[in-house]
């Protein structure tokens, strides 16, 4: 790809199956360091991962050789797979199916990875779906209710 020169900034959310707090800090910063090894590996750059026991929020800049989506399936795959390997949980860890995907300029990426690294203190008056619904508006995103990060039981 010569001669190609881009910079796409994408922030990807997705959560736990079924929304469970599983991800205590260990987990979560080990989990996040592969994270950020697989969208290496891909020719992306993590530019700030974090999250809460239930979700992530992920910030990077995507390689044009490479989707969005198969960054989140590389990402979804490689920690999950890390995650079930140490036999932290009874059963399999997975995340949910599905993510919301946002891009951002250039000139709001201090303040995206500063709200991404606020997710503890922004979460004591906010929970999960009410902060990814206000994305989904924020971008002006169509969803329907009923299917909005449900997993079949």
């Amino acid at each position: 790809m010569a001669n190609t020169y881009t910079k796409i900034y994408i922030m990807v959310v997705f959560a736990v199956k079924y929304r469970r707090t599983l991800l205590n800090d260990y987990v979560q910063q080990e989990a996040f360091n592969i994270m950020a090894a697989a969208l290496r590996s891909m020719k992306c750059v993590p530019v700030e991962i974090n999250g809460m026991p239930d979700h992530v929020h992920i910030l990077y800049s995507l390689h044009p050789s490479v989707s969005i989506s198969e960054t989140v399936k590389q990402i979804k795959r490689q920690s999950s797979s890390w995650i079930n390997q140490q036999s932290f949980f009874r059963g399999s860890f997975a995340w949910q199916e599905g993510y919301g995907a946002f891009s951002y300029s250039q000139s709001a990426i201090e303040n995206v990875r500063a709200y991404i690294k606020k997710q503890k203190i922004h979460h004591q008056n906010s929970t999960f779906m009410t902060e990814y619904r206000g994305l989904l508006d924020k971008y002006n995103i169509e969803y329907e209710e009923e299917y909005l990060l449900k997993d079949p039981i």
